[in-house]
């Protein structure tokens, strides 16, 4: 890995998820207005890793060790954690996990071993926010896996997000998705389900042919 190259395209990410969300600092006179409806919380589901990987770092397309690099459509996702008052929520901590490109967890109960596992995807990461709520990722669009006969899970990624009073356990998706018209848990955000999706789009300053995603976070007090 070009070490000189990866911080060049992170500090490009990050100033971009700065870009992004910097608009949504209020001024004091508004200190105690609820201006930021919160993100809404859902399941953490069945596959969070209780045996975590060895690494776990901000990029989930390598392996530490491993000289491979995960299958699938790079992208980056960036952001902002802040509270309802739209302050950055400095060092709060996100873990994501997720399935990899064919969708399957690395993880003993996946019953969905029809999908084959990825060696060089990581699968799960944690990341600290900076001192303006910003954050950075680096992983792969998950794919779609049955959860049910009848059901199967459009692409999402887990979080758990922990700031210095909230913790906040919510799932991201995916805009344009097909199966978004028919997943369960998606449906049932009903009106909040535009604070959990995500458009995704060619990001070459980034990164060359990655795609970047831009998604801030909102918890109550932070």
């Amino acid at each position: 890995m070009d070490i000189g190259n990866m911080k060049v395209t992170r500090r490009r990410a990050i100033g971009m998820a700065m870009a992004a969300g910097g608009g949504a600092i209020v001024g004091s006179s508004q200190a105690f207005a609820q201006v930021l409806p919160t993100t809404p919380e859902e399941i953490a589901g069945p596959f969070y890793p209780i045996i975590r990987p060895l690494d776990e770092d901000w990029d989930l397309t390598r392996v530490r060790g491993r000289d491979g690099v995960a299958r699938g459509q790079v992208f980056h996702l960036v952001g902002r954690v802040l509270d309802s008052k739209g302050l950055p929520v400095k060092r709060a901590r996100i873990e994501m996990w997720q399935a990899n490109t064919h969708g399957r967890y690395d993880h003993a109960s996946d019953p969905n071993v029809a999908a084959p596992l990825d060696p060089y995807f990581q699968g799960y990461a944690v990341e600290f926010t900076d001192d303006y709520g910003r954050y950075h990722f680096k992983t792969v669009k998950p794919g779609a896996y049955p959860a049910t006969p009848t059901w199967t899970r459009t692409p999402h990624i887990h979080f758990d997000i922990r700031g210095k009073h909230d913790r906040l356990i919510t799932q991201l998706y995916f805009t344009g998705e097909p199966l978004n018209a028919s997943d369960q848990l998606f449906q049932a955000l009903g009106k909040e389900r535009d604070s959990v999706l995500v458009q995704l789009a060619p990001s070459p300053d980034v990164e060359p042919g990655s795609l970047l995603g831009t998604w801030n976070v909102v918890l109550n007090k932070g």
